[in-house]
């Protein structure tokens, strides 16, 4: 971890939103509060199962004034790495956990005349915490949620309470029933624009905002990483000595952390390049959010968190 200290977190309240989406509240388990978050911050928790060690990123819900709790919501994925299944099948109330200091990568601009902001299904969450910001600061703000026609409803009761201070519209026909252009087109000068969700969405409202003119400093996005599983590959990691099997379900990241070795990391997620890692030998298949195409296509850097091997084996400056 780069970011300085670790929290010792006890879960406060857990409640079930959906079948799939719980909501956590953490409290500092010795007593006091919590240092001030940021908006659109995101915190690291690391679970334990047996000897299986895993670490997710999670973004944090609650307001960033309140320092008595900590709140995020997880989805339960049929893909888990294993994180959101644990935590809705093992953590409970009274469990201490080591959680990270928070962290953003994801901020709301200050010289913002409005905000925009998209989020798409779980992409909710970081909204959730600018939303509270945005309502302690009376910024103007206008949110758009696409969902399923079944989480709905939850998504309506997450942002009931900030109905009366911003602009809300949830909508459940689709990306395709979603007039993004028109939205993008109608916002006045000085509006900055946030998406989070799946990369489909995030690509698409920064590629139509960079089309119809928009600056590319207007446009930010926060991302929860793609999918981290494929081929089985062999990581050689040249300074450590040491040779480490990357399974077909498991992240470079993990299997690096695994075989003992510390490698920097913040976001676990490709968006931060904290993890960035030279590549000696080997070719990668990139899935982070970070490195430009030019940076890709040279095959210099790897992101560990997300990124794998395209084929057996991969030379690492580790």
């Amino acid at each position: 971890m780069t970011a300085a200290g670790t929290l010792s977190v006890r879960v406060r309240e857990i409640t079930e939103l959906a079948p799939t989406l719980k909501r956590f509240s953490f409290e500092p388990a010795h007593g006091g509060e919590f240092p001030t978050a940021p908006a659109g911050g995101h915190v690291m928790l690391t679970l334990r199962d047996g000897g299986r060690v895993m670490k997710n990123a999670y973004s944090l819900v609650s307001a960033p004034a309140q320092r008595t709790r900590y709140e995020i919501i997880v989805r339960k994925v049929a893909q888990s790495r294993g994180g959101s299944a644990f935590l809705h099948a093992k953590v409970a109330t009274g469990d201490v956990l080591d959680m990270a200091m928070p962290s953003c990568l994801f901020s709301l601009a200050s010289t913002a005349k409005k905000h925009l902001l998209i989020g798409g299904g779980i992409g909710i969450t970081p909204m959730l915490s600018f939303l509270g910001e945005l309502k302690a600061r009376g910024g103007r703000c206008e949110m758009h949620q696409l969902s399923s026609v079944d989480e709905a409803p939850v998504f309506d009761r997450l942002l009931a309470p900030f109905g009366d201070d911003a602009e809300i519209h949830i909508h459940t026909g689709g990306r395709a029933a979603f007039d993004l252009a028109g939205l993008l087109a109608r916002q006045p000068l000085g509006t900055h624009v946030y998406v989070c969700g799946p990369h489909a969405l995030m690509d698409a409202v920064t590629s139509t905002a960079l089309a119809l003119g928009w600056p590319a400093g207007k446009v930010h996005k926060e991302s929860f990483g793609g999918a981290t599983g494929g081929l089985p590959f062999k990581a050689v990691l040249k300074r450590s000595g040491l040779e480490v099997e990357v399974k077909e379900n498991e992240t470079l990241l993990d299997a690096i952390e695994a075989a003992g070795v510390a490698a920097s990391c913040l976001c676990r997620g490709g968006a931060c390049g904290q993890c960035a890692t030279a590549v000696e030998e080997g070719e990668v298949d990139h899935r982070d959010d970070f490195l430009s195409a030019e940076e890709k296509a040279a095959g210099k850097l790897i992101m560990l968190c997300v990124s794998r091997a395209r084929g057996p084996r991969l030379v690492l400056d580790l």
